[in-house]
């Protein structure tokens, strides 16, 4: 069994390759290659993390339209992710789908959709195919707070919980939807209380701690497995960049002086930096970097060069001609 501080290593490598990667997607934006939005997780790395870690190749991760964290974190294949992000032939979904629908089904990653709420009820259904095949799957769905407002999410954690479905609800709250705060929305309360609602069991956690977001989520899936499912975990996090785009939003001025700068003193991948390098063992952090470094560079290389789909094939993969 791996210790303590091995584990945390393997999450504090995770996290820094996907703020790398996502680093990179902000620097080449201006490029004007991609011509799809993108939503960055810059400071929300350890929830998707710390939940993926969690699970097993064959679980199943439902994301949002901010899903390249969760994507990368189980594992997605970034030259297919990269390469959606350009609309090439190499992508996922071949160029056809953009940032916002990304999936892998090799690594337990079915789809990621841009409505809000709508990978809910989608998550919900896997979790039930898992319960009528007993295959012990458990599926996973991340979703933002605003999307606790939407109906769907009220009639899927219902049902979740009527049927005892293998499934965790992951509500990665950063406080807003698109530019209006939480405290603008929603009556004062906890998230989780939504949960309680439904009789399903809760959890509240801090981005800032990956390691206890994967112990929870590890004794959740175990139990899910078990057939005691579901389970909702609240998971306070922070996004530092705008929205949507590859910038800062700070001259839009609708959150707080200072807000951004106060999340950023207790940044998850900054702070076990900080705490692993008191470690003898700690890995040579400079050198993982350049490695990472130059494979992201490579796989940007190869993407650019590859072809876009043909015109000819523009009526491949659709429902009806």
């Amino acid at each position: 069994m791996k210790s303590k501080t091995d584990k945390e290593i393997e999450l504090l490598k995770k996290m820094i390759y996907i703020r790398m990667v996502e680093e990179k997607i902000s620097e080449k934006y201006s490029d004007n290659n991609m011509r799809c939005p993108v939503h960055l997780s810059i400071g929300q790395e350890s929830s998707a993390v710390g939940v993926c870690h969690a699970l097993e190749k064959k679980d199943r991760v439902f994301s949002n339209h901010r899903c390249h964290a969760h994507y990368l974190a189980k594992n997605g294949n970034l030259t297919k992710m990269i390469g959606e992000l350009y609309g090439k032939e190499i992508g996922c979904c071949k160029g056809r789908g953009g940032s916002m629908h990304l999936f892998d089904n090799e690594n337990g990653i079915p789809l990621s959709v841009p409505i809000v709420g709508s990978g809910i009820p989608l998550a919900v259904g896997s979790s039930l195919q898992s319960k009528i095949d007993k295959n012990k799957i458990v599926s996973v769905v991340f979703f933002g707070d605003g999307a606790v407002e939407e109906g769907v999410f009220h009639e899927s954690l219902n049902f979740a919980s009527l049927n005892k479905l293998p499934i965790i609800f992951v509500c990665e709250n950063n406080f807003y939807s698109v530019y209006t705060k939480l405290s603008d929305r929603q009556p004062k309360r906890n998230i989780t209380q939504l949960a309680k609602s439904h009789n399903i069991k809760f959890f509240d956690l801090k981005s800032i701690d990956a390691l206890k977001i994967f112990q929870k989520t590890k004794e959740l899936v175990n139990k899910c497995r078990e057939g005691s499912g579901p389970y909702f975990i609240n998971i306070d996090t922070y996004r530092y960049l705008a929205h949507c785009g590859p910038s800062d939003d700070d001259h839009l001025n609708y959150r707080e002086k200072n807000e951004v700068k106060l999340w950023k003193e207790k940044d998850p991948v900054s702070l076990l930096i900080k705490k692993m390098k008191k470690n003898k063992n700690f890995f040579d952090i400079e050198k993982f970097k350049n490695s990472k470094k130059r494979y992201i560079n490579s796989v940007f290389k190869k993407v650019e060069l590859s072809p876009l789909p043909k015109p000819e094939t523009i009526n491949k993969y659709l429902y009806a001609e």
